[in-house]
């Protein structure tokens, strides 16, 4: 493996492995990867995980108990199901482990979704609040 920027070439161990990830379609036209590279690469493709699953993930990564956990996950499920709203990212289980976080921290569970989901999802104050009235409803 020839690296450029150190002008040495370093043997790769035999058990050398790589694993890159990169989401399609993101930023169209601006990270593609071009075909012959694409061509490459294995693909794996990977969706959400099953709410029960995802409510396990955020309490084993925050501390939050399930009830929350479960709610949150609710939270976000009606909001990737939300495709009236032209939201250009949906809501990741990053999100609503930010927003598990917020709670846990005693932040009032509300606001947690507002600063922690809705508002990193949209600049447009319409859309933010519909969102936010939506989350109100499930929290």
């Amino acid at each position: 493996m020839y690296i450029d920027k150190l002008g040495v070439t370093l043997q790769a161990h035999q058990d050398f492995l790589l694993v890159a990830s990169f989401n399609p379609g993101y930023q169209r036209g601006f990270k593609e990867l071009k075909p012959s590279t694409r061509q490459r690469f294995v693909a794996i493709s990977f969706g959400y995980p099953e709410p029960k699953v995802e409510a396990e993930i955020l309490c084993n990564e925050t501390g939050i108990n399930i009830d929350i956990a479960q709610k949150l996950v609710n939270i976000g499920n009606k909001i990737r199901n939300l495709k009236e709203l032209g939201l250009t990212e949906t809501a990741s289980t990053r999100l609503l482990i930010d927003a598990a976080k917020l709670i846990v921290s005693d932040l009032p569970k509300r606001l947690s979704v507002r600063h922690a989901v809705v508002e990193p999802l949209t600049d447009d104050p319409d859309i933010a609040q519909a969102l936010s009235d939506t989350c109100d409803l499930l929290i």
